[in-house]
């Protein structure tokens, strides 16, 4: 009997059409703007239909670069928002593409060159920033912002898509459930459960809100999820409840909850200290118990809209850590006039914030969290002077070199080695490029840009 496998390349792609694009924005997630959701990005949507792969050996366009390769380019993933990765037997290593159009799988067997393999179709698609993924149940969480489709912040439904990867080739949709939330869904607890943020509040939401909080969904049934009906990380800023944007947890299980107010980090399983209660407690995903952290202060980070972090403990304590230091990487994401106000990389001290005065702070009495440094792309060798779409977006760390987009200031390479001094060493800005999101795997940068689709670059210098 012929066995035909998913790696080989006479297989054909399956296509999922699943729903007719209407129209979406293709913007970030600036809380300032309810109505689309970030300022600068001109509207592009993903290609329709998956075909053969088109990938190849690019030369830049117009544009600057410094020590930086570019190895190969995805120019089908064209609305390209997030990239995230799975591993399979016989050591296949899969990309999962996320944007406008959905998700598509690509082999990495010529990690220069992915090749096509399979799409759930979802044409008109947002936002889905930083998809995660459950490595062991090979599934795939898409967060749907009330803007997709056509929709807008005050009407539209938000909710999380549930794709099977089982097999790359034959991605399929499993479930999907309503959530109050919608911009970003992020794994709690080995992706038992899902922390879905964001954006703007809706109006039937409470008028003191200033953005949409942290709602649970248990996906330990990935095929009938049930969402928690009281949502989580209220009163972030200075005592108001306001936008969680997205969730990023450390080697140690802390889930740190990025937004307007700051970073705070939370347990989610174990008995632990609770420094607002001044218990032990059991911490779940439904009910955390506050850990660290705070806000960014105002010189640091004028808006206080803070995007996403990475705080380098355990497993990843080589990834950014210094001197013994106990730092969180965040990036504050703002778009203003000029680039000189856009938002910036900061670096923070965690150290005396594991009290629970981020949950007491007020606007009468603030805390704020120590900065270490921070950089920005304003003024910088190979920034384009004439842009003013150039505040920092996702970033990921490997060693001492943090790899983050700036949109249409491209990806650039920072040495943190000195975290009080943030060093640029490379960048890749293409002239026609708008870089979301940029990721570290097996050596190489994977870059997420809305326009381009994914570039493959090679960090030249040492």
């Amino acid at each position: 009997m012929l066995v035909t496998r998913w790696w080989q390349p006479a297989l054909a792609p399956v296509v999922v059409a699943a729903l007719v694009l209407t129209g979406t924005p293709a913007e970030a997630c600036n809380p300032d703007d309810p109505t689309f959701g970030g300022a600068g990005a001109a509207h592009h949507h993903g290609a329709g239909a998956a075909g053969s792969a088109a990938h190849h050996h690019a030369t830049a366009a117009a544009g600057e670069s410094k020590n930086v390769q570019l190895l190969g380019t995805v120019p089908e993933a064209t609305g390209a928002i997030s990239i995230t990765f799975l591993s399979y037997r016989r050591h296949r290593d899969v990309m999962l593409v996320t944007g406008t159009f959905g998700v598509r799988s690509y082999d990495l067997a010529n990690p220069a060159a992915p090749r096509l393999l399979g799409e759930y179709a979802l044409p008109g698609m947002w936002q889905t920033e930083n998809t995660e993924v459950d490595p062991e149940r090979k599934l795939i969480f898409l967060a749907r912002d009330p803007r997709a489709f056509g929709g807008n912040v005050e009407t539209g439904e938000s909710g999380i898509y549930t794709v099977d990867a089982s097999r790359p080739d034959q991605l399929r949709l499993i479930s999907y459930v309503q959530v109050p939330a919608g911009h970003t869904t992020s794994c709690i607890n080995r992706c038992h459960y899902l922390w879905t943020g964001g954006p703007a509040k809706a109006t039937t939401m409470p008028a003191e809100w200033g953005g949409r909080p942290i709602w649970v969904t248990d996906m330990r049934d990935p095929r009938n999820p049930k969402v928690f009906p009281d949502p989580i990380d209220l009163f972030r800023n200075d005592g108001k409840t306001d936008y969680a944007h997205d969730v990023q947890v450390d080697a140690l299980g802390v889930a740190w909850v990025s937004g307007r107010g700051g970073v705070r980090g939370y347990w989610t399983e174990g008995r632990r200290w609770d420094p607002v209660r001044r218990e032990v407690r059991r911490a779940t995903a439904t009910d955390p118990v506050p850990y660290a952290g705070g806000g960014i202060a105002e010189t640091a980070a004028p808006s206080r809209f803070m995007h996403n972090s990475h705080r380098p403990i355990g497993a990843r304590r080589a990834d950014g850590g210094w001197r013994f230091a106990d730092l969180i990487y965040v990036t504050e994401e703002t778009f203003q006039p000029g680039c000189a106000a856009d938002g910036v990389l900061v670096i923070a001290s965690l150290t005396g914030s594991n009290k629970g005065q981020s949950w007491r702070s007020t606007p009468e009495q603030p805390f704020r969290l120590a900065t270490v440094g921070t950089w920005s792309v304003a003024g910088q060798e190979g920034s384009d002077p004439v842009s003013e779409d150039c505040s920092a977006h996702y970033f990921d760390v490997r060693g001492k070199i943090v790899v983050q987009s700036f949109y249409a200031q491209g990806t650039r390479f920072i040495d943190v080695s000195d975290p009080t001094n943030p060093t640029q060493i490379a960048y890749y800005r293409p002239a026609d490029g708008r870089a979301w999101a940029a990721y570290w795997h097996n050596g190489l940068v994977y870059v997420a840009d809305n326009l381009r689709g994914v570039d493959i670059l090679r960090l030249t210098a040492r």
